[in-house]
């Protein structure tokens, strides 16, 4: 769906900023603006200010600024599509969709109305559970036995489903509503004629744990028995609102957590995260029952860009790790940190605490194993080393691990660890692992009409040398971007770093997802049509996943900024350009980095320009000012070598 840009400007000039962002952040007047405590950095002086009048929002300390709608992509972790539809909703505004059928439209907001259905349903029995859990001393005596206080259990919202068959009946006035069933609360097994015998609460006799999208809304449920009966954990079935796939327990909870901690830690229940938010460690989520999927981790990058794995220490838990690792693999860039702590095999989480104390426990996940230690321990686990068979089947384990790896220094220096294991060099291992080449394509047709016809169809065919008839002298090779092709009159026209950025990440959008947080604000803040095709891209990769270029050229149509993408996607002879592969794609990941690197540079300066005006009013100013100054240092020393090699 494409949401018209007028809409969207229409929205932003409606929404009061302070409103929304005040519903997340206490806010003090201070002048024109208003200030509190930045909800994205630990402070304990406010920084993050917000104006009214630009209805803008600005930390101080860590740098990130937006609209309200960035404000609800930033911190509720809502893709911009649903940020949009949120924010309209809150102000009695219709999304416009335009380039959606009537079918389309009504499916949609049948959908869209089927969800909040659910949800209201799941609330009320939300709240049903919770306030069975006060008359029920079985359930509190066993929260009260795993060191969980009234105080955590409100804040998760624990609650507790009596032993009855149809103990929801009392709740919910028609219990052969088909939304019980719908939302997974009651099971239906109709026998012919005998529709009340047929349908019984699916929960029963459970301390219960409300999941959470991060909006908050209940979507679905969590049940854990109070002694050792069988099975011990049930969940909520798959419904419109949950899938166990991409939705983590405690997610809503810790989102704060995870910035004042400084990272996640991913456990394997709900009482572990219960557990740990009472020990001192609120920054906890869980999956539902399920291996870690790369849904989750991509969810969870949204929030923090450190991520520590935490699971039994058993053979289970190492195979539960190796899935995670499979999972993580995609999205550990230069600029995350993603981490496997195994403990010892008579401890969960929340008996190593109680037994070593929360130090230790801290200390213990510091220590935790890298990604790119472990990601060697998986590829050489059961391979003989001292052997050159051994060394082979460690070679081939490894291939797939370090493929999907994105490019970065990690990548290249996991290539010399693996190749001084298996006793190859970094180059020999590099042609092992090169893919292999594409067939040759059919010869062209000879002629010099046809040689022009077939060089305009494929813009990757270059002939070379002084024959132009037939195909002696002809080479092939693979296509690479190239810059805009100059307007008539032969005078270039500017490429700006916008526009080249715009390039190389339309001819690999696998770039996009796996930079930094920090890199998303910079490129969906730039000014003008840039700016708003990042956003853009950013809602279609969170809606629809990875894209190739030839589908985003069909989303794009009728938008602002179609004319800006399609220009910097045009080759120098007028063809299209499309996406790269293999050495290329490597290529364009470089060429990125060092333009993104000149662009953060370029507003770090801005930031410390701002920093240095604000000296007599801000003791903290200088400090910011050193800081940037640092960061600013570490890039010019990471672009001096690629401006020598120029």
């Amino acid at each position: 769906m494409t949401i018209p840009t007028a809409f969207i400007q229409e929205l932003i000039a409606r929404a009061d900023v302070v409103e929304i962002v005040g519903r997340y952040v206490q806010l003090k007047k201070a002048g024109a603006n208003f200030m509190g405590l930045c909800p994205f950095h630990g402070e304990k002086s406010p920084s993050f200010s917000v104006s009214p009048t630009k209805q803008f929002y600005h930390c101080f300390g860590c740098g990130v600024n937006g609209n309200a709608i960035g404000f609800l992509m930033a911190h509720a972790g809502m893709g911009f599509v649903e940020a949009v539809h949120d924010l309209a909703g809150q102000y009695g505004m219709q999304v416009p969709e335009d380039d959606a059928s009537p079918e389309e439209r009504a499916r949609a907001a049948g959908q869209r109305q089927k969800q909040a259905t659910l949800s209201e349903v799941l609330e009320k029995a939300g709240d049903a559970y919770r306030k069975q859990l006060r008359q029920s001393p079985g359930a509190i005596a066993y929260l009260k036995g795993r060191g969980v206080s009234g105080e955590i259990a409100r804040e998760y919202g624990i609650g507790y489903a009596p032993a009855g068959w149809r103990s929801l009946a009392s709740v919910f006035a028609e219990y052969d509503d088909p939304l019980l069933v719908e939302s997974g609360l009651v099971i239906s097994a109709e026998a012919e004629g005998d529709k009340e015998a047929s349908r019984y609460d699916r929960f029963r006799d459970r301390v219960m744990f409300p999941i959470r999208n991060v909006k908050g809304e209940c979507i679905g449920f969590g049940g854990r028995v109070l002694g050792d009966e069988k099975p011990k954990y049930l969940n909520s079935p798959e419904t419109p609102v949950f899938s166990k796939g991409r939705e983590l327990y405690g997610l809503y909870e810790a989102r704060a957590a995870f910035r004042d901690r400084g990272y996640a830690l991913v456990t394997e229940g709900y009482m572990d995260v219960v557990a740990l938010a009472q020990l001192g460690f609120p920054n906890a989520v869980a999956t539902l029952g399920t291996a870690c999927t790369p849904e989750h981790v991509q969810k969870l990058f949204r929030f923090t860009d450190s991520v520590v794995f935490s699971f039994d220490g058993d053979a289970a838990g190492r195979r539960a790790a190796r899935k995670a690792l499979d999972g993580a693999l995609s999205y550990a860039t230069d600029v995350r940190s993603i981490k496997f702590l195994f403990l010892p095999t008579e401890h969960d989480p929340d008996s190593y605490i109680r037994e070593y104390g929360p130090d230790a426990f801290a200390r213990f996940v510091n220590e935790a194993t890298p990604l790119s230690r472990f990601m060697i321990e998986a590829a050489r686990e059961g391979c003989d080393m001292a052997s050159a068979e051994g060394r082979a089947h460690m070679t081939a384990n490894a291939r797939p691990l370090w493929s999907a790896l994105p490019e970065g220094a990690l990548k290249r220096q996991l290539l010399g660890e693996i190749g001084a294991l298996v006793q190859l060099s970094v180059q020999e291992l590099s042609e092992l692992w090169k893919p292999a080449p594409a067939s040759r394509p059919a010869a062209p047709p000879t002629g010099a009409d046809d040689d022009d016809d077939w060089r305009q169809r494929e813009p990757w065919y270059e002939p070379s040398g002084s024959s132009r008839s037939g195909t002696e002298g002809r080479r092939f090779k693979p296509f690479r971007p190239a810059p805009p092709r100059p307007p008539p009159g032969g005078r270039a026209l500017p490429t700006s770093r916008a526009d080249v950025a715009v390039r190389l990440i339309l001819s690999n959008t696998a770039q996009w997802e796996p930079l930094s947080q920090e890199l998303h604000a910079l490129l969906c803040d730039l000014p003008g049509e840039h700016g708003l095709f990042f956003a853009w891209l950013d809602s279609q990769t969170h809606e629809h996943g990875t894209q190739p270029w030839a589908a985003l050229r069909e989303g794009l149509r009728g938008l602002s900024f179609e004319s800006m993408a399609m220009r910097v996607m045009t080759g120098p002879d007028g063809g299209p350009l499309g996406d790269v592969e293999g050495e290329q794609a490597a290529d364009a990941a470089r060429e990125l980095r060092n333009v993104l690197d000149h662009m953060l540079d370029g507003l770090l300066k801005a930031q410390q320009n701002e920093a240095i005006a604000a000296v007599g009013s801000d003791p903290r100013a200088l400090e910011r000012y050193k800081a940037l100054e640092a960061r600013r240092l570490e890039l010019r020393q990471r672009l001096k070598p690629a401006s020598e090699g120029a």
